[in-house]
């Protein structure tokens, strides 16, 4: 039993100080030479100050909607749904949101939404969402607005972010930034 329980103490007692002092330490000093130190990146509009890298909630018809949360956005919460993809309640709920996205998107078919639209992220505070999950709902953003489709598919291009060094993961739209820019277009 003391040539297990000695090794194991230790170990413990090494592990302890790795990750409660030097691992903290190291992320909070790669944190520093990011632009924003690691406090997250500030956005302010209209008197507002959002953070830019978490979700909003959108949900009003004249504006682009947001991905689902799981935690209603709250970034205190973040977390995702334990539910697994063929639990009949997460079922229902993709349901329900496709059901009132094509309620209020009548133009659109149900093959065509961007699955992004309808299920949450890992953390439930996905900022961004995918090309097709902006561009699909141009129309009722262009009819709730009075604003021809062409500026809306313009204002989307503009805000798209490209992959990291072109080649790491898809092109992204920033929810919040669109939405800003939709507000500053005259």
């Amino acid at each position: 039993m003391k040539t297990n329980i000695f090794p194991a103490i230790r170990l413990t007692l090494v592990c302890t100080v790795f990750f409660c002092f030097f691992y903290n330490g190291l992320v909070w000093g790669v944190a520093q030479l990011m632009p924003d130190k690691g406090a997250g990146t500030l956005l302010t509009a209209n008197g507002k100050t959002y953070y830019e890298n978490v979700g909003q909630k959108f949900d009003k018809p004249g504006y682009f909607w947001s991905r689902p949360s799981a935690v209603d956005y709250n970034a205190a919460g973040s977390g995702g749904s334990n539910k697994g993809p063929s639990n009949p309640g997460y079922l229902n709920e993709v349901e329900t949101r496709i059901e009132a996205f094509l309620k209020a998107n009548p133009t659109v078919k149900r093959k065509d939404i961007p699955a992004d639209l309808v299920t949450a992220s890992g953390s439930g505070l996905d900022p961004n969402i995918s090309v097709e999950g902006a561009q699909v709902q141009v129309e009722r953003v262009a009819s709730e607005r009075n604003v021809s489709a062409e500026k809306l598919r313009a204002l989307i291009a503009t805000n798209t972010e490209k992959p990291l060094t072109g080649a790491f993961g898809p092109s992204k739209i920033n929810v919040l930034k669109l939405n800003i820019a939709l507000e500053n277009l005259k």
